[in-house]
């Protein structure tokens, strides 16, 4: 039953029936002008105020107070139902609602599977079909959590969905299923919005240099680990974009919006971007349908007289971000990006811009979206259609018609497949033995994705190796292969899988974990190449084992069989020299058996520590392995995605406890308590007497690890003599035209490429790798390989680039020099990485140079 309607002024659609402008006061939102309507509200129906006890825009509203108002609105409106779908890494619960009319809620199982023939049973649905049909929308806000208004503008559509009356909005409810995720990072929020209001007095100031305005390091942007989540749509390494990758795949959207904020002193952006930085795997229907969309966003923002453009910046590029994974779904998905006041207001190129303004335009583009589906609705569910009835014809026409993974290194490539199969690819154990490059492939030993399959698009993309592109300047990063990242072998298959394709596989879990050769009497012997090994290890460490480090190759006896272990075993003595000290053997056993089932790692039991050829267990080449305590730099300056990217390795993954050390505190601290520090890239590590302080820690036994622009620093600072050479880009622009320098320099840069590597496999920081890697490379500085004999762990070949950009000039430049550099200083050692090591978490491949340097820093 309604009750007397409370008019409101707002305005849903752009291009709608005359309207008449009302007063501000009349908004549940403070605005500096009119704003058009053309609906009334409930007046049962809470508002926003009522629910969170402030005007949306008159302060910085929290997670938990925007989840307490959808939970709220869907108590009261037989319009909204409101889901959780994850819970962020500091316990926050995300939420989504899904809005429509009362009828389509009443029959809504029934419209997702009518939905779900679109991409399942395409050339079964007729247009006649589509007419019938409400197109998904799906409408993401502040991915980074301090970028705010977008989450407030969420609050004021639901309200607007929930309570609005009208012909308008009835009309949109009847032919769309609108999903609100209002928070898409809630910890980042969190940590912003504690900022702002927390700094702020009862008169909010415009000035930028006011605390207010400028959040400590490493600011809200971030997930809790420091994570970039809207990069995490492709790999899926966390669980805010797992949850949100659920009910994308649950609803199979047509249309995503994504909603950002930008520098204060630009204007509105929405797309298309920059048409020449298109993904060349993306229908040419997506870029038609945002051309005919942006006409909506233009016409709802000139009628409130906000500045805006398209087509300068940005692009539809990398598929992990959020404006440009549905395009590889059979979706559109649609960039907004707002000036950011940050604060309440703040003074700008353009003049004073309020926290409010920003959340109109939000809002204004939020209403121009839905009336744009209401209007293309059926536009966009043919080409949703259409994008999957093409998926045959896309798959013939590529040469492989399988992928087949290797199983060599089982946990990254289940960890692989896994993320794949999160994005609906299907993928199959390997049924019949098969002979492919040289390599017999065994059932049980190997994966089959075939390429015939619904996201055929979606797996070339994540699959592909690309080396040539259309233009030189990215966005983002140039490649994301799958393979590359995760370092795994993956064969192409050219014939019809059919007869290799056994049965499908359910959602993968890890597993392959094994005792071989029951109880030891003696020692176990763990093989160092599954990824979760260091996992193992450290439990080991800290039940107090002390574990030796095998440095050269050996054969023994395991049940009677000789087996060969390579370098980089780890051997766990059931009684050590300090018996007392040492857990019982019974202890053991039970340990040996918790890191089978619960790391995945294969161990051997050993009987006697004579080996059957090479070193005996006790020889001088084993080294007793330290328990690593770890510390990290970090403060301002540094990449807080460096170090969330180490941070998350060793605590989520590893379940190692890290120390976070600011740098401004590096030369007073108490270094003694750590034996290893990791120091990553961005800036500075701290002055003179930090450089002189760590040194000196190096050589009392420390192992300092230093990735990426950190290796600047340390050589800047000589705690270790060795040449990073810059890349000299002065010739690119010498006598070139003003407007074309900022196009030549960003040609020169590297945004983000998979080189290879050569490795010293028979060096401690190489044990578990193979003689080559892919290493993920940002920027073009250059590491000279060192003199020191023994100390180049990996350097480059001359033809390095296996996928991505990068100018002929870097590679010439690159080629040659080194990569990782290990080198011993008094009784500890120093390592310098160039590259980076666990980019995004799903570079899995080379993460082990990583923890063989903090677990085996000291054994060279």
């Amino acid at each position: 039953m309604f009750t007397t309607p409370r008019c409101v002024s707002l305005a849903i659609l752009a291009g709608s029936l005359p309207l008449s402008p009302a007063s501000s006061q009349d908004l549940p939102f403070p605005l500096a002008h009119e704003f058009e309507v053309n609906v009334t509200y409930r007046a049962d129906m809470p508002t926003p105020q009522e629910v969170i006890g402030h005007r949306i825009g008159t302060r910085h509203t929290r997670p938990d107070q925007l989840v307490d108002y959808f939970q709220t609105l869907a108590q009261a409106s037989d319009r909204v139902i409101v889901r959780q779908h994850a819970t962020s890494h500091e316990g926050r619960p995300l939420v989504h609602a899904i809005v429509t009319s009362p009828a389509n809620q009443a029959r809504l199982e029934d419209l997702r599977r009518q939905l779900h023939r679109l991409s399942d049973d395409p050339e079964a649905v007729t247009d006649d079909d589509l007419a019938g049909l409400p197109a998904v929308v799906y409408m993401g806000y502040s991915i980074h959590g301090n970028e705010a208004s977008g989450s407030e503008a969420a609050i004021l559509l639901l309200y607007h969905l929930a309570a609005g009356q009208g012909p308008d909005v009835e009309a949109l409810l009847d032919s769309a299923i609108v999903i609100v995720d209002p928070s898409l990072n809630p910890d980042g929020r969190s940590r912003f919005v504690e900022w702002v209001n927390g700094q702020r007095g009862d008169v909010a100031t415009s000035d930028a240099q006011d605390r207010e305005h400028n959040e400590p390091w490493p600011g809200g942007r971030t997930n809790h680990y420091w994570f970039d989540l809207n990069r995490d749509w492709l790999p899926a390494q966390h669980p805010e974009s797992r949850g949100r990758l659920e009910v994308f795949h649950n609803w199979r959207p047509q249309l995503l919006t994504d909603f950002h904020e930008m520098s204060g002193d630009a204007t509105y952006f929405f797309q298309p971007g920059i048409p020449s930085r298109n993904n060349p795997n993306t229908p040419q229907q997506v870029f038609e349908l945002t051309g005919r969309l942006a006409q909506y966003h233009a016409r709802r923002l000139d009628r409130i007289g906000s500045l805006y453009y398209t087509k300068e910046s940005f692009d539809d590029f990398y598929y992990g971000k959020g404006s440009t994974y549905p395009d590889v779904n059979g979706a559109v998905g649609i960039l907004f990006e707002q000036a950011s006041s940050r604060a309440l207001e703040r003074n700008t190129d353009h003049g004073k811009l309020s926290y409010s303004q920003s959340i109109v335009n939000q809002f204004a583009a939020s209403l121009s979206t839905l009336a744009g589906v209401r209007d293309m609705r059926v536009d966009f569910l043919r080409m949703q259609r259409d994008f999957y009835r093409s998926a045959p014809e896309v798959a013939a026409a590529l040469p492989t018609k399988a992928y087949l993974v290797s199983l060599q290194h089982r946990t990254r490539a289940q960890a692989m497949v896994r993320t794949l199969q999160r994005h609906r690819i299907q993928a199959y154990q390997l049924a019949q033995p098969v002979r492919i490059d040289g390599v017999d492939l065994e059932p049980g030993t190997a994966y089959v994705i075939p390429v015939d399959q619904p996201q055929v698009r979606f797996l070339e993309a994540a699959m592909e190796r690309v080396t040539s592109f259309s233009d030189s300047l990215f966005y983002d990063v140039s490649t994301w292969s799958f393979p590359l990242a995760f370092g795994v072998e993956v064969y192409h298959y050219g014939s019809d899988p059919a007869r290799l394709m056994g049965e499908p596989l359910d959602t993968i879990g890890y597993d392959g974990g094994e005792i071989v050769g029951g109880q030891a009497e003696y020692a176990y012997v763990m093989e160092w190449d599954r990824f979760l090994a260091p996992r193992a290890l450290y439990r080991a460490l800290q039940a107090g084992v002390r574990p030796l480090l095998a440095r050269k190759p050996f054969t023994a006896d395991v049940a009677g069989a000789a087996t060969p272990f390579r370098r980089g075993a780890v051997i766990f003595p059931l009684k050590g020299r300090d018996a007392e000290s040492s857990p019982p053997a019974e202890e053991i056993h039970d340990l040996v058996r918790l890191m089978a089932d619960e790391d995945h790692v294969i161990i051997h039991a050993l009987n006697t520590g004579l080996s059957l050829a090479g070193p005996d267990l006790g020889g001088s080449s084993t080294r007793v392995i330290p328990l690593p305590r770890v510390a990290i730099v970090t403060g301002s300056g540094i990449s807080a995605y460096e170090v969330g990217e180490v941070w998350h390795l060793l605590s989520h993954r590893l379940r190692m406890p890290v120390s976070l050390i600011d740098h401004e505190r590096l030369g007073r601290i108490d270094l003694s308590r750590y034996n290893r520090l990791v120091l990553v890239g961005g800036g500075t590590a701290g002055d003179s007497v930090a450089a002189a302080k760590v040194s000196t820690w190096v050589e009392d036994g420390g192992v300092l690890i230093a990735q990426h622009g950190a290796v600047d620093w340390v050589l800047d600072h000589d705690i270790v003599d060795e040449e990073l050479r810059p890349t000299d880009d002065s010739t690119a622009t010498t006598g070139i035209p003003y407007a074309d320098v900022s196009a030549r320099r960003g040609a020169r840069a590297v945004g983000g490429a998979a080189l290879a590597v050569t490795v010293d496999t028979t060096h401690p920081l190489a044990f578990g790798t193979g003689a080559h890697v892919a290493l993920f490379r940002r920027g073009t500085a250059v590491l000279e390989l060192s003199d020191t004999p023994g100390a180049n762990v990996a350097r480059y070949p001359a033809e390095p680039l296996l996928s991505g950009y990068v100018s002929q000039e870097n590679l010439a430049d690159i080629g040659g020099s080194a990569a990782i550099i290990a080198r011993r200083k008094g009784r500890g050692a120093v390592v310098l990485v160039q590259d980076i090591l666990n980019f995004r978490a799903f570079w899995y491949g080379s993460s082990r140079f990583l923890t063989n340097a903090l677990f085996f820093g000291n054994a060279f």
